[in-house]
C-alpha cells in the first residue's frame, strides 16, 4: 500500500474530480503531492484533505495556458522535494459543440490547456525525473473515438493531440526510464455532472453503453488505478493509451 513512500508528484488541476482523486491515492500511497490549479482555496481544500490522510501536499496557483507559471511551479517543486517521480497532467478547459459553434477563442484555449500545457510541463519536468525513472500521464478521452463525433469534433482533436504525444514522450525518453501513459476515463467529476443535467437523454444512452452500467468513482477507480500504475508491477508498460472507463471506448 506505500510503494510510492518518499516519491513525488505534480497534479494538474488538482482542486476538484479527477485530480484530487488522484491527489488522494497517490497521497495514501505515500507520496508527497504538489497541487496544481487556478483556485487557492479549493486547492488548499484538498491539501487539508491529503494531510488528514497523513501525506504531504503543496498547494500551488497555476494556469497551465502560463507558460511562466508552469516553470515556476516546476522549478519550486524541485526546490521542495529534490525531484520528481510523477506528473499527472490532468487539467483541461473543454471546447464541446457543433463545428460551427465552437469559436476560435474555445477552440486555442482547449490546445493551449491541453497538450500544449502538456508538452510543457513534460518537457519542463523531465530533468527532474532524470536519473531517478517516473511515470507521466496525459488525460485523454473516449469523446474522440465516438461512434458519432458530432458535437465532440473540437474536444476530440485536443484530446487525441495529446494521446500523440503521449507516445512520442514514451518513444524518445524510454532510454532514460520515463515511461508516459495516456488515461481515458469516465469519472463522477463536475464536469461530467454539469454534462448529465444539460444533457439528460444522450447521457441515458452513454450510461448504457458502459458494460459496468456506471461512472468511475474520482479516487477509488481512477486515482487508485493511477497509483498502481506507477508502481513496479506496471514498469514494463509505457505508450499506451488505459481506457478507466467501464469497458465503453475501443481506442486503436
Amino acid at each position: 500500500m506505500h510503494h510510492l513512500t518518499g516519491k513525488s508528484a505534480i497534479i494538474t488541476g488538482a482542486g476538484q474530480g479527477v485530480g484530487r482523486g488522484v491527489a488522494l491515492a497517490l497521497a495514501r500511497r505515500g507520496a508527497n503531492v504538489a497541487l496544481l490549479g487556478r483556485t487557492n482555496a479549493s486547492l488548499e481544500t484538498v491539501a487539508d484533505a491529503v494531510r488528514a490522510a497523513g501525506g504531504e501536499a503543496m498547494a500551488v496557483t497555476c494556469d497551465v495556458k502560463d507558460p511562466a507559471a508552469i516553470s515556476a511551479a516546476v522549478s519550486l517543486v524541485g526546490r521542495k522535494w529534490g525531484g520528481l517521480d510523477i506528473l499527472v497532467n490532468n487539467a483541461q478547459q473543454v471546447p464541446l459543440g457543433a463545428l460551427q459553434d465552437v469559436d476560435d477563442e474555445a477552440f486555442c484555449a482547449g490546445f493551449e490547456s491541453g497538450p500544449l500545457a502538456a508538452f510543457r510541463l513534460m518537457k519542463a519536468c523531465r530533468p527532474l525525473m532524470q536519473g531517478r525513472g517516473g511515470v507521466m500521464f496525459n488525460l485523454a478521452s473516449s469523446a474522440a473515438v465516438r461512434w458519432d463525433m458530432s458535437g465532440y469534433g473540437a474536444y476530440g482533436a485536443v484530446k487525441e493531440a495529446t494521446r500523440v504525444l503521449t507516445r512520442a514522450a514514451a518513444a524518445e525518453w524510454g532510454p532514460e526510464g520515463i515511461r508516459v501513459l495516456a488515461i481515458a476515463p469516465h469519472a463522477n467529476s463536475p464536469g461530467l455532472k454539469g454534462w448529465i443535467e444539460h444533457n439528460p437523454a444522450e447521457a441515458e444512452a452513454f450510461f448504457r453503453s458502459i458494460p459496468l452500467r456506471r461512472i468511475g468513482d474520482c479516487e477509488t477507480d481512477i486515482g487508485e488505478a493511477v497509483a498502481e500504475l506507477c508502481g513496479p508491477a506496471f514498469g514494463y508498460l509505457t505508450g499506451a493509451t488505459i481506457p478507466l472507463d467501464g469497458g465503453q471506448a475501443r481506442f486503436s
